[in-house]
């Protein structure tokens, strides 16, 4: 005997700072019988689930090993520099990389933006997280560069940012395991690129009824022609009626009717001989 048959989940992983719940709300709608399972996880751990086949797909950090993974960019993040309310930074609109020249920049363990060469003064340290670093720059100890959307997940009352004009920038993507792109997975990237309910992934094919619309109406055109054939014939004479009538109607307007067969006036009663 068999076991009960065991329904068909999504399994999507995510990262902090991006919020997957619009997309979650599609898909429960169109997928009232398949679960959404979401598992939120940072950015290195977020890529090994997709490699070990904990998660189906994933919205995560950009670059990704496009060797075993698949990903679709979604869009790229403002950078900013989170600091204290009271720090000079705040006086301007947005800054510069030079502009924290003299300031400590803390550089988190699960840094997401790939500097080449860190701005400003390194800290003695590295912190753990991104979380963290939040705590010390709290604390009066630096300055992080993030991106807005950990800014906003790790907002905190005494402390603000500003735009960072010429900073290294994070992407955001979906991303799966190329060897298993299901039908599922089908259905989720049609969610997050916008596609409708009635979209076929991309694919349009012809109706079998449009198939079928030109011999239909091929034949359709047939038939009108043969049943116009038949009407001209049924209305147009035979030639031997058009000749009989021709015949007929030389003869009316020939001579009076009966002229030709008329008695000769002059024949008379036949001569008696004397």
């Amino acid at each position: 005997m068999t076991g009960p048959e065991v329904s068909p989940s999504f399994r999507l992983v995510y990262v902090p700072g991006v919020m997957p719940d619009k997309w979650v709300r599609v898909w429960n709608e169109r997928q009232p019988d398949v679960p959404l399972t979401l598992t939120q996880a940072p950015a290195e751990p977020a890529h090994r689930m997709l490699l070990d086949g904990e998660a189906d797909a994933g919205l995560v950090r950009l670059p990704v090993d496009r060797t075993v993974l698949s990903a679709i960019p979604l869009y790229t993040e403002q950078t900013v520099v989170v600091v204290p309310k009271g720090h000079l930074v705040t006086a301007a609109d947005s800054v510069t990389v030079e502009d924290l020249a003299d300031d400590i920049v803390l550089h988190p363990l699960d840094d997401v933006l790939g500097w080449e060469s860190l701005p400003g003064r390194p800290a003695l340290e590295r912190p753990a997280t991104t979380a963290d670093a939040i705590e010390l720059v709290a604390a009066g100890i630096g300055v992080l560069v993030a991106p807005l959307s950990l800014a906003r997940l790790h907002h905190r009352k005494d402390l603000t940012h500003r735009p960072l004009e010429d900073g290294p920038a994070s992407s955001v993507g979906l991303a799966w395991p190329e060897a298993a792109t299901t039908d599922l997975v089908e259905d989720f990237i049609g969610i997050v690129r916008g596609r409708t309910v009635n979209s076929t992934r991309g694919r349009r094919p012809q109706p079998a009824q449009d198939k079928q619309e030109k011999p239909d109406k091929q034949e359709k055109r047939k038939k009108d022609g043969a049943a116009q054939g038949d009407a001209g014939r049924r209305r147009q004479p035979s030639a031997g009626a058009a000749g009989r009538t021709r015949r007929t109607t030389g003869g009316r307007t020939g001579g009076k009717p009966g002229a030709g067969t008329a008695k000769n006036p002059r024949r008379g009663k036949p001569r008696r001989r004397s």
